[in-house]
């Protein structure tokens, strides 16, 4: 057997409890197959740091360790600082925020043996309501984007921890309704040429400039850069020609194998995506459920002379040029108590009026959530984070399931969930409704209202306009408990 197992990493899921013990299992048993690295989701501070220590003492290679952390190390470690999402740091207009939220999510990531963070997106927001990206996006200004891309991942790297810019050649424009699509169809992304070239590829440029060490491919096609109307992943024209020859990055390249399989393109099955994958130019692929099947399916093809020897020596040479680039744990650079208490302070700074004169809230306070995301499903969210920060305050809370009649204030919590956020008409009307049901409600038994939006601002919209409103950018326990902090600093 060659080494092609070096090119999967999966993907292991931490237990209810915060530790790695399933995983472990999955490891051990994916590291006899050879693989190259894994992806954690979930798991607290010191469960993670044992075991990373453990499997890459097991590994007879480098191994790549990594985490989506667009939003901090908090966003999936419990125990790390949550930050704000990227586009309330480019809300901010603060360049140095940004590089030291970068650093000290690295820090963190680096301490507990994590040595790639799957971020920053660098798409490009669209500038109408449909967006595919919504707040995980830098902003709409391609110069904007292309210098704060250049900024993140050269804080990053400086702390031994890889960056990934994502999604290669930009998923800004997807339409939002095919993006959640059951079809299995890839989104089309319409825009000619000359706009995606002058727009939604510098980013990448820059990111290539500040030396990324990785780029994810996009689940999306682009007939303007690709005839042949191949998604990204399977498309050398977009891979081989632009991003290796035409743009000069030799990097690793990264495609998530479960969203390629949603692409029919001909591929039967995931060792066949994966054949193809890796023929148009990807180096490693995330999250293989059968790593034994998908690694027989690449050494067939091998065998077979469909994938070439040299294209997979390469992938196997960029993983592990970068696997033992990482900077190894260590405890030099730590993170501080100070730099934790500056993450909170970032997250309180980003919190905003966005209308209305809000308030003063007194003691006595009643919360209705308006939850359209299942928060419990994700542990370092949380789902009481702003009603337990407000309690710890000294305010008296009553979480509530509808508006009844009474005299204290209410707060209407509202996270509009994915497919609002992306622009979906049907969720966008639904929303709508329900958060006008909500404050007339209010209205019609004498209660005053305001609302903290846990989402990007553009969703003002679906608030009506003589109701306060909060931005609070994101539904994640630190956005939850900055919110709350903002609304406490305002009490009567």
């Amino acid at each position: 057997m060659s080494n092609t197992g070096q090119l999967l990493v999966p993907a292991l899921r931490a237990d209810a409890d915060g530790r790695l013990t399933a995983a472990r299992d999955e490891a051990l048993a994916a590291i006899a197959l050879g693989v190259g690295g894994f992806v954690l989701y979930g798991g607290n501070e010191d469960a993670v740091r044992a075991f990373t220590k453990e499997i890459q003492q097991r590994s007879g290679t480098p191994l790549l360790v990594g985490a989506d952390m667009e939003r901090g190390a908090g966003q999936q470690f419990a125990g790390a600082t949550g930050l704000p999402p990227l586009a309330a740091l480019a809300w901010l207009g603060d360049a140095e925020a940004l590089r030291r939220a970068a650093r000290l999510t690295a820090r963190e990531a680096r301490t507990m043996g994590v040595n790639w963070d799957l971020a920053p997106v660098v798409d490009l927001e669209p500038t109408d309501d449909a967006a595919a990206v919504g707040t995980r996006s830098l902003g709409t200004d391609p110069a904007g984007v292309a210098r704060l891309t250049g900024e993140w991942i050269t804080a990053c790297q400086a702390e031994g921890v890889l960056a990934c810019a994502k999604h290669f050649p930009g998923h800004g424009r997807a339409p939002h309704e095919q993006v959640r699509s059951e079809s299995g169809e890839p989104p089309v992304v319409r825009a000619d040429r000359e706009a995606l070239h002058a727009s939604d590829l510098a980013p990448f440029r820059a990111a290539i400039d500040a030396g990324v060490a990785s780029m994810m491919v996009a689940h999306a096609a682009y007939p303007a850069l690709d005839p042949s109307g191949l998604p990204a992943p399977y498309s050398r024209e977009l891979l081989t020609w632009l991003l290796r020859q035409q743009m000069r990055y030799d990097n690793v390249l990264v495609a998530h194998l479960p969203t390629v399989m949603r692409a029919p393109a001909g591929a039967a099955d995931e060792g066949e995506a994966a054949v193809r994958a890796l023929t148009a130019g990807c180096d490693v692929l995330l999250a293989p459920s059968d790593v034994r099947a998908v690694i027989d399916a690449l050494e067939r093809a091998l065998a077979e002379h469909r994938l070439d020897p040299q294209r997979v020596h390469q992938s196997v040479r960029r993983r592990l040029k970068w696997a033992q680039w990482a900077a190894p744990p260590n405890e030099w650079r730590r993170p501080t108590a100070s730099d934790t208490a500056w993450g909170a302070q970032l997250a309180d700074r980003v919190v905003h009026a966005v209308r209305g004169a809000l308030p003063a809230v007194p003691r006595d306070v009643d919360v209705l959530t308006l939850d359209v995301d299942d928060l419990a499903a994700c542990t370092p969210r949380g789902r009481d984070a702003f009603a337990d920060t407000l309690r710890t305050a000294g305010h008296q809370v009553r979480v509530v399931t509808e508006v009844a009649p009474g005299a204290t204030p209410l707060v209407l919590a509202l996270c509009p969930g994915s497919s609002a956020e992306r622009g979906d008409a049907a969720a966008l009307a639904e929303l709508t409704a329900s958060v006008a049901a909500a404050c007339s409600d209010a209205a019609r038994t004498g209660r005053s209202a305001a609302v903290v939006l846990f989402a990007h601002p553009r969703l003002a919209s679906v608030v009506p306009a003589e109701v306060p409103l909060v931005c609070a950018w994101s539904s994640d326990a630190a956005m939850q408990r900055a919110a709350a902090r903002w609304l406490v600093a305002r009490r009567g």
